[in-house]
């Protein structure tokens, strides 16, 4: 068997690069086909690399960390002493910086065994500060004020600071800045960064905002959720639905009546979805990924519910596979539960909208002539103008307003 070296495979359809994220063989170990190897951070997840070849790992040539382009070499597997020079020396391997010299050792004529080499004098000790006297409460108001104790002069009894002292001082320099440092770039960080900036600058964005009276929502949520308590068996865990849930039903729903709005631009067409593949934005710990709920206009509040806390959860610990994030026909972005009023998203392409949603808020309301307590929704409908119109939008947006604002409709459609 002849030396072999290991590529970076195409782990995702999107893959342009992979990051190694953890190795999980060492050399010398033995490697056989389908045996994982590696993890890679990618542009949408930590993969896999597993092996398409056995035999013994002779060499790691991307540690942990490095960044390597697809068909880049990673490793080498072969036979235990085989001269792997020439197959480490390839074009396609990627270079990774030499580790520093380790400090040379003291020679014996400059530190003789018999003689001890001098040490350096120590430092002399700091003296003290001087213990600052003054009371709980000047502290505070030392605190507030931005002044330094120890510079203040007490005037009380045996040197005591009193609030009185404050007063005449001076508040204390700001104290230096901290310099700033440099973060590189996560995969998921890069890809982030070249899709948002390809849609803002290729998609001609437009903007429509609309408020919902939210309270029939909350309370047909509120019904669920303690239907759902006192469904659940002793020692078990009820379901749980949230507003989102509802509010992702409550889209599929009008995107189905309203099929105008799940689109997308090709070129020289308009590709009208006739599935409602819902794109949900959950934040993780690099940024934002969008896993795909499929036929949300079939599925029922609870197996929505469902399915969007097993997508976080994978989205959360990097386990997402690339199919779960491919294909949506329309996004929702929640920030609501961050407390965010309401905001404009991004157009996640190639899809032709984005809908972002604020929290539900608690305000007055005119009702019936009167001012009573009421609870608001704020949503913004960002909308690609190539292929969905003003009018288009505006009627998505009156037939989810209708929807929400009598949400027995989210469980009988």
């Amino acid at each position: 068997m002849m030396a072999k070296l290991l590529d970076m495979p195409k782990l995702s359809p999107t893959m342009e690069e992979g990051q190694i994220a953890a190795w999980h063989k060492k050399v010398g170990d033995q490697v056989a086909v389908d045996d994982l190897l590696a993890e890679v951070e990618t542009d949408k997840a930590t993969m896999e690399f597993r092996a398409f070849d056995q035999g013994t790992l002779l060499a790691i040539l991307a540690p942990v960390g490095t960044v390597v382009k697809l068909g880049q070499g990673v490793a080498i597997v072969g036979v235990p002493g085989e001269d792997i020079s020439a197959v480490a020396t390839r074009r396609d391997v990627p270079a990774t910086p030499a580790p520093p010299p380790a400090p040379a050792a003291p020679s014996a004529a400059a530190a003789p065994a018999s003689v001890a080499a001098p040490a350096p004098p120590s430092p002399a000790p700091a003296s003290a500060p001087s213990r600052v006297r003054a009371s709980p409460y000047v502290r505070m108001l030392a605190r507030e004020r931005g002044l330094d104790l120890t510079l203040v002069t007490g005037t009380g009894p045996t040197g005591r600071i009193v609030a009185r002292d404050l007063a005449a001082s001076p508040p204390a320099a700001p104290s230096s800045v901290a310099s700033s440092r440099r973060v590189p770039l996560s995969m998921m960080r890069k890809t982030i960064a070249r899709r948002l900036t390809e849609s803002k600058q290729t998609v001609p964005h437009f903007y429509l905002k609309i408020d919902v009276d939210a309270g029939p929502l909350s309370a047909l949520r509120a019904q669920l959720v303690a239907d759902l308590t006192s469904a659940a068996k002793k020692g078990e865990e009820p379901e749980k639905v949230s507003v989102n849930d509802l509010l992702l039903r409550a889209v599929a729903v009008a995107l189905a009546r309203v099929p105008e709005c799940n689109a997308r631009f090709d070129g020289d067409a308009i590709v009208l979805h006739d599935r409602v593949d819902l794109s949900v934005a959950v934040a993780v710990a690099d940024g934002l990924v969008t896993p795909v709920v499929r036929d949300a206009a079939n599925k029922s509040v609870l197996e929505i519910a469902r399915e969007v806390r097993a997508l976080a959860a994978l989205a959360r610990s990097k386990k997402l596979a690339p199919e779960q994030m491919m294909d949506g026909t329309f996004s929702v972005s929640n920030l609501g539960m961050y407390g965010i009023d309401e905001f404009a998203a991004v157009i996640n392409p190639p899809e032709g909208a984005i809908l972002a949603v604020g929290r539900v808020r608690d305000e007055p309301v005119v009702r019936d002539g009167a001012v009573v307590a009421g609870k608001r929704l704020s949503l913004t409908l960002s909308c690609d103008h190539r292929v969905i119109d003003g009018a288009v939008g505006a009627s998505f947006l009156a037939e989810l307003r209708a929807t929400l604002e009598h949400p027995t409709r989210i469980l009988l459609s």
